[in-house]
C-alpha cells in the first residue's frame, strides 16, 4: 500500500532522504564506465543473487532489499534479471564465496551482482559486489550503510550505482514527479518517487492547482492555482513552503523553468494577448520573451535554458516554435499534425516530445529531433496519451493516459516501448512533471 500524506515541506524531505544515506565505498570499487550496451541496444543480461544474511532480522532486510533492488532494476527497463543458476558456487571453493562464472556464461548472462546484509552499530550495512561474468572481473564492490527505515533508499542507491557503472549516466534512482490529482475533491498537486511510491499531497488549496513545474536546483516549484477566482502563477520555496504569487490582470499559466536560471517562463495576458514572460522565484517580471498575435503558450527549455519551445497559433492552428533566447529568431518546429501541443525538451538536448491531436480524434505523443527531422509516434490505438515529460536521464517519459477510463499516469522508454501504469491512486492524474536529481 503506497503512503500518502500531506506536507509543505514534503519535497524537501523527499529531495533530502536519498543524499542522507551514508555510504562507504571500498577500496576494491571500479569507477570507470562499462560499455556493456550502445543506446538502443537490447537488455543487459543481469543476475540479481539472492542478498546473503545471518538469519533473525538481517533475514527479514535480506528479503526486503532483495524486492527494493529487483524491482527497481526492472522498473528502468535497461535489464533482462535472471534467477541465479543452482550451481552458481564454484564447487571446488569450500567455502562457497568463489562465483561460477562458466555456468553463468553459459545461459548468456553479462553481469553478476550479489551480496550480504549485516547488522552493525545498530545500522543496516549492505555489500554489493558487481562482476563482468564474461571477463570474471570485479567491476564494483561497495559498501552502503543506513538506518532500518532507509532500506528503500539503501537498495535503490546501489541500483543507482550500478546504471551509472554499466551505461556512464545517472538513473532515475532518487527522483520524483509532481502531477495534478482530484483524489480530495479538489485538484491539488501531489508528489511520488519515480516509480509511484511515496504519494505525498503538496497543495491544499481546496481549489484547482494545475501545471506543476519544479527548478532544476529543486529549491522552487511553480504552478497555477485558482484560489483568487482567476489562474494566478504561484511560486513555493521548497525550504520553508514560503509561496509569491504573481497576481496580473488576466490569466497567467503554464510555468516552465528555464535550466542555469532562477527564473521560471509563464504566459500572462495583462496586457492584452496571451504572451510569454520570464518570472524571478521572487514573483517579478524579469522580461517578456514573446511578441506576435496569437496565443503563445507551454514554454520548455534546452538543458542549458539558449532556446525555448512552445505553442503558438500564430500560424492559425496551434503548432510546436523554438526561439532562441539571446537573439530572439523563433523558427517552427512542426509541420505534421493541425493541432500541436505540450513541448517537452529532453535533458540530452537531441529531442523534444509533444503531444498531438489526430484526425481520428486520439491525442498521441510523438518525438522529434530539436532541429525538426526524425519524427516518430511513441503511442497509438490506446485512446488518448498527452503531456509528456521526459525522466531527468532521458531514458524514460512519464504522461497522461485515460487508456483504462480515468486518466491516470503511464510510464514508457524513451523509444515508446514498455508503457505501462505508473501508480495506483484513486481519482484522476494528470500534468506529470519529472524532476529532481538526488
Amino acid at each position: 500500500m503506497r503512503s500518502l500524506s500531506l506536507s509543505l515541506s514534503g519535497v524537501l524531505i523527499f529531495f533530502l532522504c536519498f543524499m542522507a544515506i551514508p555510504c562507504v565505498t571500498k577500496a576494491e570499487e571500479a569507477k570507470e564506465y562499462i560499455a556493456i550496451r550502445k543506446q538502443a541496444a537490447g537488455r543487459i543480461a543481469l543476475v540479481l543473487d539472492k542478498t546473503a544474511a545471518r538469519g533473525g532480522k538481517e533475514s527479514e532486510w535480506a528479503r526486503s532489499l532483495d524486492a527494493i533492488m529487483f524491482g527497481g532494476l526492472d522498473f528502468t527497463g535497461l535489464f533482462n534479471l535472471q534467477s541465479a543458476p543452482l550451481n552458481i558456487r564454484d564447487a571446488k571453493d569450500t567455502g562457497g564465496a568463489m562465483i561460477n562464472f562458466p555456468v553463468l556464461t553459459s545461459v548468456g548472462v553479462e553481469i553478476y551482482a550479489g551480496g550480504s546484509v549485516s547488522k552493525k552499530s545498530g545500522l543496516v550495512q549492505l555489500e554489493m559486489s558487481v562482476y563482468d561474468a564474461f571477463g570474471s572481473k570485479l567491476l564494483l564492490k561497495k559498501l552502503y550503510t543506513g538506518k532500518e527505515t532507509q532500506l528503500r533508499s539503501i537498495g535503490h542507491a546501489f541500483c543507482a550505482d550500478l546504471i551509472e557503472l554499466l551505461t556512464g549516466r545517472r538513473s532515475v534512482f532518487g527522483t520524483g514527479i509532481v502531477f495534478v490529482s482530484n483524489r480530495s475533491g479538489f485538484k491539488e498537486i501531489y508528489q511520488c518517487d519515480f516509480d509511484g511510491e511515496n504519494i505525498t499531497q503538496l497543495t491544499s488549496s481546496r481549489s484547482i492547482s494545475l501545471t506543476p513545474s519544479f527548478s532544476p536546483d529543486g529549491q522552487f516549484l511553480a504552478y497555477t492555482d485558482y484560489t483568487s477566482g482567476r489562474p494566478d502563477l504561484y511560486i513555493r520555496r521548497t525550504l520553508d513552503g514560503k509561496t509569491v504569487a504573481v497576481r496580473k490582470s488576466g490569466v497567467s499559466i503554464d510555468p516552465g523553468w528555464r535550466g542555469g536560471t532562477n527564473e521560471c517562463a509563464t504566459t500572462l495576458s495583462f496586457e492584452g494577448d496571451q504572451e510569454i514572460y520570464l518570472i524571478r522565484s521572487d514573483g517579478m517580471i524579469s522580461r517578456r520573451v514573446t511578441f506576435s498575435k496569437g496565443i503563445d503558450v507551454s514554454p520548455s527549455f534546452s538543458p542549458d535554458g539558449s532556446k525555448m519551445a512552445f505553442v503558438s497559433q500564430r500560424n492559425g492552428m496551434p503548432q510546436i516554435f523554438v526561439q532562441d533566447m539571446s537573439s530572439g529568431a523563433v523558427r517552427r518546429l512542426t509541420f505534421s499534425g493541425n493541432y500541436n501541443t505540450q513541448p517537452s525538451w529532453s535533458p540530452k538536448g537531441d529531442k523534444i516530445a509533444y503531444s498531438t491531436w489526430q484526425k481520428n480524434g486520439e491525442i498521441n505523443i510523438f518525438t522529434i529531433n530539436a532541429d525538426g527531422t526524425d519524427l516518430r509516434q511513441l503511442t497509438s490505438g490506446v485512446k488518448d496519451n498527452e503531456a509528456p515529460s521526459w525522466s531527468p536521464d532521458g531514458s524514460m517519459i512519464v504522461f497522461t493516459s485515460n487508456r483504462q477510463g480515468r486518466k491516470k499516469l503511464f510510464v514508457m522508454n524513451a523509444d515508446g516501448t514498455n508503457q505501462r501504469r505508473l501508480l495506483q491512486m484513486e481519482g484522476d492524474q494528470q500534468q506529470p512533471s519529472w524532476s529532481l536529481y538526488r
